[in-house]
C-alpha cells in the first residue's frame, strides 16, 4: 500500500524499477495550483533500447501462453487495481487535474477493462483452429491467431491510466509484450499499473514503461526496429509523425487522434434533456476529451428555448480542486492540464470573439476559481459561422460553439462537414429519426439521445483525420493479433496440374450426341 501512495520516479523495465540512463528527470506540475506535484524519469533512447530488448526477450515465451493463462493474470491485476483504488484515484486526480469522483470512476473502468479483456483472452483459445468452408472438400482450412509481437503503446494525459489500459489490456490479452510511453504531463499511474502487473504475476519484460518527453522517448520508441506495432493516441500532428516513422518498415499501426464532434438537437426533445447532454458532452473532464461534442447544431425553433436554460445551469458549475469532495447538488469542473493548454484554449476564445462569434457565457477564468491553477470557465459561443476556427479546429477545452439548422438534411451536412470523424450525437424524440441521423454521421461512434458514454466492450475510434483502427471491443482486441490461415490438401488423389511419372490424366467424357 505504501508503494502505491508514492510517486515512482523510475521507468519499469524487465520487472524492476529502473532509474533513467542519463539521470534526467522531469517536473510534473499539479494543474490545480501550479506547484511541482512530483518528478518523473525523463527517458531517452538508451532507456527505450533497454525496454525493447526486455520485451523482445520476453515475447516468445509469453506469446506461447494460452489465453486462459493470460486471463488469470489480467483478473489478478484487476483485483490489485481495485485494492489500491483510493491511492490510485487520488494520484490520478492530482496528476491530471480532474475532480476526485471522476478519477475514481476512471479507476473502476480500468479494472473493468482488464476483466473484459480477460474474457477475450479465454475466448481466443476456443477460436484457435476455427474451420473455414472454402467450398472444396479436398482442402481443410483453419484459422489461427498469433500475437503481433512487441508493441509500443503511446498514450495521452486526459485519462492517463484508463486510456493506457485500453491498449495495455488488449495487447497483453492477445499475448504481446509491450512498452508503454505515457504522457509526460501525467505519467505516475501508468508506472503504478506496470508495477502492479508484475505483482500480479506477469513475467519480467512483458509489461515495460518508459516515461519521458515525446521527442526524447516517444520518437525513438516509434522508430525502433525492434517494435512490431505502434498504437498511439494523441494529436493529429503527432499521429502523422508516428505514421511516417512506421512507413519505412511497413509496420502495424493504429491511431486514435482528434475530434470535433457534433451534437444535433431536434425540436421534439425536452429542453432540460437537451441541456443536460449539451453540457455533459463538452464540460465533462474539463472539455479535454477527443470525442467531446463541441459543435452544437440546434434546430432554429429550439434555440430560444435552450439558450436561457443552458446559461442558467452553466454559470452554476463550480471550479474545484481535484480533491474537493463530491456533492450531489453541484457540478464541478477542474483545471485544464497545463499552462500550454490553458493558453491554447484562451487563444481559441479570443479567436472566436475576433471572428465575430457572440460570447454567450464564460470566456475567462471562473469567478470562484482558486488563485492559482489553470482554470477556464465553461464557455458557450453563439452566432458561429462554419468557417470560424472555433467551429473547425479541436480546442480540447470547455468551449461549445453553437449553430442552427432548419432541415434534417442541413443538420447532417453541417455535422459531416469536418476534417474529423470520431463521434457524433443526435437528440430526438423520434426514435426512427434518431437512428437515421446516427447512421448518416461519417464517424466511428454515434450516440442517440446521449453523449459520451464509453464502454470497453464496444469499439472506439474514428475515420478521416480522427485516426486508423479501433481501441476496445473485439475490434480493439483483434488489432493486436495477426490472423493466419493454414490450408491442408486432404485428398489422396494427385492434384494433376502436371503429369507425374506413371500417371495418365483421364480424358474427359465425350459429349453426348443429340
Amino acid at each position: 500500500r505504501s508503494r502505491m501512495e508514492k510517486l515512482l520516479d523510475c521507468h519499469f523495465i524487465n520487472g524492476a524499477l529502473v532509474p533513467p540512463a542519463k539521470g534526467q528527470y522531469m517536473d510534473v506540475i499539479n494543474p490545480a495550483d501550479e506547484t511541482v506535484f512530483g518528478r518523473s524519469a525523463a527517458g531517452t533512447e538508451e532507456d527505450v533500447n533497454l525496454a525493447v530488448a526486455a520485451a523482445r526477450q520476453a515475447a516468445p515465451a509469453w506469446g506461447k501462453t494460452t489465453g486462459t493463462e493470460r486471463a488469470v493474470l489480467l483478473n489478478k491485476l484487476a483485483d490489485l487495481v481495485e485494492q489500491h483504488k483510493a491511492a490510485l484515484s487520488a494520484k490520478e486526480a492530482a496528476d491530471a487535474g480532474k475532480p476526485i469522483q471522476e478519477a475514481a470512476w476512471d479507476v473502476d473502468d480500468v479494472a473493468g477493462c482488464l476483466r473484459y479483456n480477460a474474457t477475450m483472452a479465454e475466448a481466443l483459445d476456443k477460436k484457435q483452429g476455427t474451420a473455414v468452408d472454402v467450398g472444396m472438400e479436398e482442402f481443410d482450412t483453419k484459422l489461427f491467431y498469433d500475437p503481433v509481437g512487441v508493441c509500443a503503446l503511446i498514450t495521452p494525459w486526459n485519462y492517463p491510466m484508463l486510456m493506457a489500459t485500453w491498449k495495455v489490456a488488449s495487447a497483453l490479452a492477445a499475448g504481446n509484450a509491450i512498452i508503454l510511453k505515457p504522457s509526460e504531463l501525467a505519467p505516475f499511474t501508468c508506472v503504478d499499473l506496470a508495477f502492479l502487473a508484475f505483482q500480479a504475476g506477469f513475467p519480467p519484460g512483458v509489461f515495460n514503461v518508459v516515461t519521458g518527453y515525446g521527442a526524447e522517448a516517444g520518437a525513438p520508441l516509434s522508430t525502433h526496429a525492434g517494435v512490431d506495432k505502434v498504437a498511439f493516441t494523441g494529436s493529429v500532428a503527432t499521429g502523422a509523425r508516428v505514421m511516417q516513422a512506421c512507413a519505412p518498415g511497413i509496420r502495424n499501426i493504429s491511431l486514435e487522434l482528434g475530434g470535433k464532434s457534433p451534437i444535433v438537437v431536434f425540436p421534439d426533445v425536452p429542453v432540460d434533456v437537451a441541456v443536460e447532454w449539451l453540457m455533459f458532452g463538452i464540460f465533462w473532464t474539463n472539455g479535454q476529451i477527443c470525442s467531446a461534442t463541441s459543435r452544437a447544431i440546434i434546430h432554429e425553433d429550439m434555440l430560444p428555448k435552450i439558450l436561457p436554460r443552458l446559461k442558467e445551469v452553466v454559470v452554476k458549475i463550480q471550479a474545484c480542486t481535484p480533491l474537493t469532495p463530491e456533492r450531489p447538488d453541484v457540478a464541478f469542473i477542474g483545471p485544464v492540464i497545463s499552462k500550454g493548454q490553458y493558453d491554447k484554449v484562451l487563444g481559441y476564445i479570443a479567436a472566436g470573439k475576433a471572428e465575430g462569434a457572440t460570447l454567450f457565457c464564460g470566456g475567462g477564468r471562473p469567478a470562484d476559481a482558486p488563485p492559482k491553477g489553470f482554470y477556464i470557465a465553461p464557455t458557450v459561443f453563439t452566432d458561429v459561422k462554419a468557417d470560424m476556427k472555433i467551429w473547425n479546429e479541436e480546442i480540447f477545452g470547455p468551449v461549445l460553439a453553437v449553430m442552427t439548422f432548419k432541415t434534417e438534411e442541413e443538420a447532417i451536412a453541417l455535422a459531416n462537414n469536418s476534417d474529423f470523424g470520431l463521434a457524433g450525437a443526435v437528440l430526438s424524440g423520434d426514435a426512427t429519426r434518431g437512428q437515421r441521423v446516427a447512421r448518416a454521421f461519417k464517424c466511428g461512434i454515434a450516440w442517440v439521445n446521449c453523449s459520451q458514454p464509453c464502454f470497453c466492450q464496444a469499439p472506439w475510434g474514428g475515420v478521416k483525420r480522427s485516426g486508423i483502427g479501433r481501441d476496445n471491443g473485439e475490434a480493439g482486441f483483434n488489432s493486436f493479433l495477426e490472423v493466419k490461415q493454414i490450408t491442408e490438401y486432404k485428398s489422396t488423389k494427385p492434384w494433376g496440374w502436371y503429369i507425374p511419372p506413371g500417371f495418365t490424366r483421364p480424358l474427359p467424357e465425350p459429349a453426348a450426341k443429340l
